[in-house]
């Protein structure tokens, strides 16, 4: 039990540590399907349908914990541990509702209820949360076989684009086979993201980045072509300097892939991360890769579309450290206003930079607005925007113990030591953004026009310093 809970503790303000512990008990036997199938809305219906526990069902495959998960969610609304320990008490699951509040001195042994298999849950930062529907097996095919049946009939018709096609072979050769060894190491591979690999490339003479998209187990092949045609005709319709550039695709090989410009300062994320020795993001670097970000998403909502996968990975910087959004394969055309929501019921995104109402199955340009609070104070402090070893887990959360006076961080702690000279009413300015961002209320937070406003008013006074 941990002495600093209470009955009024709001579940999403539960340490990591402690949801691990919960899931000790809950994943076993399923124990967490009792949980969810009492969780109520405050108008008394059931909060989670039979769809939402299949989904919550398929991330035992992925290797993640349920209960963590379904707190994460649920967390989303003003829920207390006085409801979970009442839920996990109706249930008999003593043990678990220990974990929170002193409930009762027979409790069973954890031998008795605590699986083998608990440990095996891990975070990943950029792990892809999605909700595919149940489908019978199909007949086992060799993978090339079965990519050309379901991809290539209903790419065929990319032709007309206006991005070049590019023989499969091709790419191949400029990227060395696809050597899958670190490009620091003498090979190709750039990085992954949810749907393939990245690797780096010369076509004549060019840099370019070619994103092969790789069956993977939790990923059915008909979702790698929605991804791979959604990307091509995002980036036909759409172009922006603060989106990435496409030069072309290749469908007629035993993977599909995609090819880009390749951005020569890598990922936002990694170069945070100062990764492979790279200097340091200064305070005006910093600032005007956010102003650039902001750019092309108010470009995004402005033309109707809703990227619902903004973060710092798929934040791309050219030679000039210009910021390019990538990897357009969630996004979706919204209605011609950008208040209007639409849902679905394929819970897609990247877990640490999700809205709530994005957990929910709601595609709205306010989500975007969420996931960049999140990329802004990954730009103040520099740190990723999640990790098992840090309290609070999320960094969405940090704001939380900023805000708290009884907590020792503060914002002049929260920051980035490593980005020299700033000025500390600018970071306040960015800092309060983020927090506006961040509301869980969708209607609180800022559109994309008055982000952009607000991250050119910051620039402007750097330029004038």
């Amino acid at each position: 039990m941990n002495n600093s809970i209470t009955s009024a503790t709001y579940i999403r303000n539960l340490s990591y540590s402690v949801r691990r512990k919960l899931s000790d008990f809950l994943d076993s036997q399923d124990n967490w399907k009792d949980v969810i199938v009492s969780i109520r809305k405050p108008s008394g219906d059931l909060r989670y349908s039979q769809h939402h526990v299949r989904r919550f069902e398929g991330l035992v495959a992925q290797g993640k914990s349920p209960t963590v998960e379904l707190l994460a969610d649920w967390g989303t609304t003003n829920c207390t541990v006085g409801d979970l320990v009442d839920i996990l008490k109706s249930h008999k699951l003593l043990a678990a509702a220990n974990v929170l509040l002193p409930v009762a001195d027979d409790i069973p042994s954890e031998s008795q209820q605590v699986s083998s298999a608990a440990g095996t849950y891990s975070t990943l930062p950029t792990m892809v949360l999605e909700a595919a529907e149940t489908q019978p097996a199909p007949p086992a095919q060799p993978a090339t076989t079965v990519l050309q049946t379901q991809i290539l009939p209903d790419s065929s018709d990319t032709s007309h684009t206006g991005f070049s096609s590019f023989l499969y072979n091709e790419l191949m050769r400029i990227t060395g086979n696809f050597d899958d060894r670190p490009v620091s190491d003498g090979g190709s591979r750039l990085g992954e993201g949810g749907f393939g690999t990245v690797y780096q490339g010369l076509l004549d003479a060019r840099p370019v980045a070619v994103k092969k998209l790789n069956p993977i187990d939790d990923v059915p092949l008909e979702e790698l072509r929605v991804q791979f045609n959604q990307e091509i005709q995002i980036l036909q319709t759409l172009s922006h300097e603060n989106l990435v550039d496409m030069v072309g695709f290749s469908c007629d090989g035993q993977y599909p892939c995609l090819v880009y410009a390749l951005m020569a300062n890598g990922s936002l994320l990694n170069r945070l991360a100062c990764m492979q020795g790279t200097p340091p993001l200064s305070w005006r670097q910093r600032c005007s890769i956010a102003e650039g970000t902001a750019r092309g998403l108010d470009y995004l909502h402005n033309n109707h579309h809703v990227h619902r996968d903004i973060k710092s990975a798929n934040i791309l910087l050219d030679e000039q450290f210009v910021a390019k959004i990538s990897d357009f394969g969630l996004t979706r055309a919204s209605a011609k206003r950008t208040s209007t929501t639409v849902m679905t019921e394929r819970i897609m995104g990247t877990s640490a930079y999700m809205a709530p109402e994005a957990l929910r199955g709601e595609i709205t340009p306010k989500s975007d607005i969420f996931s960049f609070g999140v990329v802004l104070l990954e730009i103040l402090s520099g740190l990723p925007p999640a990790d098992e070893n840090r309290e609070p887990q999320l960094l969405m959360e940090a704001r939380y113990d900023i805000e708290d006076e009884e907590e020792e961080l503060t914002l002049e702690d929260f920051l980035d030591k490593k980005m020299g000279a700033l000025d500390m009413g600018q970071v306040q300015s960015v800092y309060s953004l983020a927090c506006n961002c961040l509301e869980d209320r969708k209607n609180r937070r800022p559109v994309s026009k008055q982000v952009l406003l607000e991250l050119q008013g910051v620039v402007k006074n750097i330029s004038l310093d």
